[in-house]
């Protein structure tokens, strides 16, 4: 009887807060209501996706400081205003660094039948340094982790370092695709600068993705300017193939890549505001990133994250709401390679800083999303009751708390103390496309899309209302 008591009174006890949460909600245009109606509008909308296929189709690929990104600038911008956003360009210099040939082969290995060679497919890592014109020659030293390098050291110079890691797939179809790319992703930003200590002329790494379909997965690497040798990313399908030959002997390479690094480049944040009412100096950010990399089309990296902050004005404009605070959508520039339109931002921002209520980036591709990630205090958790409530219907009532997020274009305003949000999605096979030449509109399901628009304004909205501080993140907000 004792433990039935017990369990009443807590039962008696959340329904108590559940119904003062609910009392707040109803004072500030969070109630249910509302937050259904919004939901719904967003769900019965395309506009995100026709954004999209604008965005890939129109233009493509969208790496910083090429036309491509140029033209994006122009195109998001222009779509805001035609909202009637108050649209503005922050300017940002970024990094410009354009790929050339990109050929390798392997010319010398045990077994080798006369006159033939093997073609190796592989992409530049962004930032890479350049052989001659015509290439350079050198015999492939293969190691799986750091330690290997370390130990081997001795075998290092004047050869070309392969870091041949498998992506873990057993994770991200666990649910664990960010420390799955994590760990394949320290190779590819961190190996080629361990190689080009010891002396390698050259650093592959194996692709960082799930599916092996012979694509090279690109990405950044950070290279000592003083030092900067040629790095390419290599098929899952090759880097094994050079693996099984290093074990029968000496295998050597002819590798060909000519890419260049140019003067910084002008370009551009898009900043398109929906002003707010009775707090429209505090601001709610909902934002993705409008560079992508030079392969593919950027659809799932970042393009559905522009697209769907985007249908967050579209789908407020439809119903012709207006938040107290001021929402306001970002579509960051350079995220790929440098993250300069972040430190911009957080550059001109300070003086205002403390009235940024909330920020959320949507950069973990177009899957379906199931909830929503938080770095807010523990005891703020209990406000967002409401809101899951309103997004279970789509199947997206998940409420994940963390101390900080760490995501992309929001980790310096998050260790600034703003709150970051993030939709949870299901990133199973992102990784599979992910930097690559597949990355393209084809990936994105329409449905998954709307989805996730109606997360994101349902989020950006009830942020955007809520009468409740939630608390500043990290540190200033445990």
């Amino acid at each position: 009887m004792r433990f039935k008591l017990q369990a009443l009174c807590s039962i008696s006890l959340l329904l108590s807060a559940s119904l003062s949460v609910n009392a707040l909600a109803a004072t500030s245009g969070n109630d249910a209501a509302h937050l259904q109606k919004i939901r719904t509008a967003a769900m019965d909308s395309d506009y995100a996706y026709q954004r999209l296929a604008d965005m890939t189709d129109l233009i493509g690929p969208r790496l910083s400081g090429s036309p491509g990104a140029a033209a994006a600038v122009t195109q998001v911008a222009e779509a805001m205003r035609q909202l009637g956003a108050r649209v503005s360009l922050e300017p940002v210099k970024v990094p410009h660094w354009v790929r050339g040939a990109e050929t390798a082969e392997l010319i010398e290995y045990a077994g080798r039948p006369a006159g033939l060679s093997q073609r190796v497919i592989l992409t530049a890592l962004g930032g890479s340094g350049a052989t001659a014109d015509t290439g350079l020659t050198a015999e492939i030293i293969v190691v799986h982790n750091f330690e290997e390098l370390q130990a081997r050291a001795a075998e290092v110079k004047g050869r070309i370092v392969l870091f041949d890691v498998p992506f873990n797939q057993a994770m991200a179809d666990r649910g664990l695709a960010g420390p799955a790319y994590g760990e394949g992703a320290q190779y590819r930003s961190k190996g080629p600068k361990a190689a080009a200590k010891l002396g390698a002329v050259a650093a592959l790494v194996r692709a960082v993705g799930g599916a092996n379909f012979r694509l090279a997965h690109t990405g950044a690497t950070s290279l000592d300017p003083t030092n900067r040798i040629p790095a390419a990313a290599v098929t899952a399908e090759d880097a094994m193939l050079i693996s099984r030959l290093a074990a029968r002997g000496a295998v050597s390479m002819h590798l060909t890549l000519t890419p260049q690094i140019l003067a910084d480049a002008d370009s551009f944040n898009v900043i398109a505001d929906w002003p707010g009412s009775d707090k429209a100096d505090e601001i709610v950010i909902v934002s993705g990133h409008l560079d992508s990399w030079d392969l593919g089309t950027g659809a799932i990296d970042d393009g559905a994250g522009v697209a769907g902050a985007m249908g967050v004005i579209e789908t407020l404009k439809r119903l012709a709401l207006k938040p107290r605070r001021t929402i306001r959508m970002i579509a960051w520039m350079n995220e790929e390679n440098g993250g300069r339109g972040a430190l911009a931002y957080q550059k001109n921002q300070p003086p205002k800083l403390d009235k940024h209520i909330a920020a959320i980036e949507s950069d973990s591709g177009a899957g379906r999303p199931f909830g929503l990630l938080a770095s807010v205090p523990a005891k703020s958790e209990a406000l967002f009751a409401p809101l899951m409530a309103a997004l279970q219907p789509i199947g997206a009532g998940v409420f994940k708390r963390a101390d900080a997020l760490d995501t992309g274009d929001l980790s310096g305003l998050e260790e600034a103390g703003v709150p970051s949000f993030e939709p949870l999605v299901d990133t199973h096979d992102y990784f599979h496309y992910h930097h690559t030449s597949a990355d393209t509109l084809d990936k994105v399901d329409p449905e998954n899309l709307r989805r996730q628009v109606a997360l994101l304004t349902t989020t950006a909205w009830f942020l955007a209302n809520i009468d409740t501080p939630i608390g500043r993140a990290l540190s200033l907000g445990k």
